[in-house]
């Protein structure tokens, strides 16, 4: 049985093998008869087969776009987590602790590293920071904040109300000098049962929310510190945070002095993990040094530059962004110094300025000729300032000055257009008949201890943040004319004190706004100071990275990070839902 088996297999193999012999050699003759003997012709078509060649190309070209379009059409390019920023500023960091932060740097690292009870939301007005809830009594007497749950610091400890209390106690603190100090000035502080922070205020402040936008530091940190060393504790080196980011490294150039602080992502930051892996602060020495890391591409960022500094960027990697801010400069005059005691030479000296060439000298800015934003309230009327004459001041200023020459001293800071704006009125109160004296200060700690406080100056041309909402108290109220407030004319006026402290207490934005009218009768007609014109943000950034919208309404320059934790330097393709 197992033979015929085997026969019968082997005459299978014997039919397959000749069935595929036969069609072998059928094949090729088919593929001699129909293709090699035919090649001949292909001459007498060949212009119908490089049709037929170039209308197979271009239905494969067809397939491969429509597989690419309909691939697209289902994603998109956006900006994803990953990459690095590294922002450019100008100005030592001698501290990392944010109450003790003076110079840019270092508040733009307290920005970036510290979060507060209150911030500015993208309307400029004081939205909720830490802060959950904040609710203020029917008087503005009594204010109450409560905490958001489950706050954390970067090292993963709790942040909490003894936190806060602790903060606020250092801020309050005669032996801590924090640049926070007046804002809690007389103000009580205690926990009510429910748990909320209550403020309780000398008197009425209807802006209170405003005084609460504080950096808090950690106590776990800090409370067995050395008050009178606070600010060079360990802490200060290498701080826990509660911002956006988190303190990595730090590193110096020794050949240029430059440093750059390292930051890396906090994972336990409120408003979510920032989508940066790490953000960089690189100081420099000069406004030149950061413009040429920017036409080098070294950094990503800055906001360092003036219009006019920005002109000097090559680089076509770069946009260039203008941003008004809540802040004017103005030419404060010390209404207690020498000649500008009097009133009558103060406002000769308005009428005798070009305000007009003076705000040329910064493009792209907007004229500011009262202490009030029309952003901050509606005023029915705003008093007449007398009009430009200058031969008229000329000649009241030799009638006021007799045989002997007044001289003035002029003080500003190498900040923005404030150095050429400073050299424009010099110019101009010389050829009033006066005698001039100006200097021009780096904005340090020392500047604004030595000069700013003691009001070592006659005239001072100066930056001031104004805020979304008005508040002219710290600025022209008699009580702050000290080494310790705002008031950098020493103006006094007692009709005044009472205007701005109605102002400020009363809720009642009808009301408010008919004592700034009176306020502002006074105030031009005392000259305590000149509106010069209204900031501008100049920044310029990298075209590959997302940074703050522009929609957004900043009251000081730092307020471009409030949403630092949606900034991107990096993209990758994301796929749509259909």
């Amino acid at each position: 049985m197992a033979n015929s088996i085997k026969k019968r297999g082997q005459k299978i193999i014997r039919r397959l093998s000749r069935v595929s012999n036969k069609a072998r050699a059928e094949g090729k003759e088919h593929i001699k008869e129909n293709f090699l003997q035919r090649l001949s012709h292909v001459r007498s078509i060949r212009l119908l087969v490089l049709e037929w060649l170039l209308l197979a190309v271009i239905l494969i070209v067809l397939s491969v776009a429509q597989a690419f379009w309909f691939a697209n059409s289902y994603a998109e390019n956006v900006f994803v987590s990953g990459g690095s920023y590294v922002e450019a500023t100008v100005g030592r960091v001698n501290s990392m602790n944010p109450l003790f932060a003076t110079t840019t740097s270092e508040k733009v690292l307290s920005r970036l590293m510290f979060a507060t009870l209150t911030a500015t939301d993208s309307s400029g007005h004081p939205g909720v920071g830490l802060a959950n809830r904040i609710t203020a009594s029917e008087e503005g007497k009594v204010w109450k904040v409560r905490l958001r749950e489950n706050l954390k610091w970067s090292d993963g400890e709790p942040l909490t109300i003894d936190d806060v209390l602790f903060t606020i106690g250092l801020v309050q603190n005669p032996a801590v000098p924090t640049v926070y100090g007046s804002n809690l000035s007389g103000v009580k502080v205690s926990v009510d049962e429910t748990g909320e922070i209550v403020f309780t205020l000398p008197s009425a402040y209807a802006d209170f929310a405003v005084a609460l936008e504080i950096p808090i530091v950690p106590k776990h940190e800090l409370e067995d510190a050395e008050l009178k060393t606070l600010v060079e504790d360990d802490f200060s080196l290498a701080p826990v945070t509660s911002g956006a980011f988190v303190f990595n490294a730090r590193q110096t150039t020794s050949a240029s002095d430059e440093e750059v602080i390292y930051l890396s992502a906090n994972p336990y930051y409120y408003l979510n993990k920032p989508l940066l892996n790490s953000f960089a602060v690189h100081v420099y020495n000069e406004k030149s040094d950061v413009i040429a890391a920017i036409n080098g591409g070294a950094v990503t960022a800055t906001a360092e530059l003036t219009g006019l500094d920005a002109n000097k960027v090559t680089s076509s990697n770069f946009y260039r962004r203008e941003t008004r801010i809540d802040a004017g400069v103005f030419m404060f005059m010390n209404t207690t110094s020498g000649a500008l005691k009097d009133a009558s030479l103060r406002r000769t000296i308005r009428q005798g300025l070009d305000l007009t060439a003076i705000r040329e000298l910064a493009p792209g800015s907007e004229a500011l000729d009262y202490p009030l934003l029309t952003s901050q309230i509606a005023l029915s009327s705003y008093p007449a300032i007398p009009a430009y004459n200058h031969d008229a001041a000329a000649d009241k200023i030799a009638s006021i000055s007799g045989e002997n020459q007044i001289t003035l001293s002029i003080a500003t800071v190498n900040s923005g257009y404030l150095p050429v704006v400073a050299e424009e009125i010099k110019t101009e109160l010389e050829s009033l008949g006066l005698n001039v004296v100006l200097t021009t200060y780096e904005e340090t700690q020392e500047f604004v201890a030595n000069i700013v406080a003691r009001r070592g100056y006659d005239i001072l041309i100066y930056e001031i943040e104004m805020g979304a909402d008005p508040d002219l108290l710290p600025y022209y109220h008699s009580s702050q004319a000290s080494t310790a407030g705002l008031n950098l004319s020493n103006y006094n006026n007692a009709m005044v004190d009472d205007l701005l402290v109605g102002a400020r207490e009363t809720l009642d934005n009808d009301l408010r706004a008919r004592k700034y009218e009176t306020f502002l009768t006074y105030w031009v007609e005392d000259a305590p100071a000149i509106g010069l014109y209204q900031a501008n943000m100049t920044y310029i950034y990298n075209k590959n990275v997302r940074t703050y919208d522009e929609n957004e309404v900043l009251v000081v320059e730092l307020d471009r990070f409030m949403d630092v934790e949606n900034w991107a330097a990096n993209k990758g393709t994301k796929n749509l839902t259909p």
